[in-house]
Order: C-alpha cells, then sequence, then structure tokens
C-alpha cells in the first residue's frame, strides 16, 4: 500500500472561487452528472477549462470532477455552478440504471447487510 499523497495546492480555494464559499444555484448532489454544452473556452479560468475538458468526452459526476481537478467538493460546486450558469455544462440527475424505486433499493441494501452479518 502506498503512502497518500500530501501536496500543497499552489492555488489557494478561496482564489479559485474568486473569493465565494457558495455556488450560485444549489443543483449539485456528488452522484450529479455533467456534460459538456459548449467548446468554447474563452475567458475561461485554468480550472474551468480543465473541468471542460474533463467532461468534453461524456458525463462524469460531481464526485469525479472533484477528485480529478483535486479541489474539495465546495470548490469544485461553485465552479460547476458557474460554468452552468454560462451555459457551459449542462446537469442531469443519476438515476437508478435498474429501475428499482427508492424503496425496492432500500430493501436490497437492508437484506443486503443483513445477509453479511
Amino acid at each position: 500500500m502506498t503512502p497518500p499523497r500530501h501536496r500543497r495546492a499552489l492555488v489557494r480555494p478561496h482564489v479559485v472561487t474568486g473569493g465565494r464559499a457558495h455556488p450560485s444555484r444549489n443543483i449539485f448532489d456528488l452522484v450529479t452528472l455533467l456534460t459538456a454544452a459548449r467548446h468554447d473556452l474563452t475567458g475561461l479560468s485554468p480550472e474551468k477549462r480543465r473541468v471542460m475538458e474533463l467532461c468534453h468526452g461524456g458525463s462524469l459526476a460531481v464526485a469525479e470532477v472533484a477528485a480529478r481537478l483535486e479541489q474539495p467538493v465546495g470548490v469544485t460546486k461553485v465552479l460547476l455552478s458557474d460554468l452552468v450558469d454560462s451555459g457551459h455544462l449542462m446537469t442531469r440527475a443519476a438515476t437508478p440504471s435498474n429501475g428499482l424505486t427508492g424503496r425496492q433499493v432500500l430493501r436490497e441494501v437492508l437484506d443486503g447487510l443483513r445477509a453479511r452479518i
């Protein structure tokens, strides 16, 4: 097992977000899917350009984008909300692919936990 990487960020989070601590819209869960809607990167910060490069090839979840940016989720949500506001990104809620309702999913989780005990 390799030790975790501990590197100091080159740019502080408050600089990346322009001093803002909260996104302009509260539409992001960790599993919200993001897709590039525009390909024009003119005027975007390096971090926002990186988000657009990540989302250009298909949909990524908010948690995946934050991990790849190596930024806290809160910082990432501020960047994402700016990109949604400018029309660069589209969002959609992740949906279960098996068609189960929330109650059925919870039942399966409970059954799985009971089976492990």
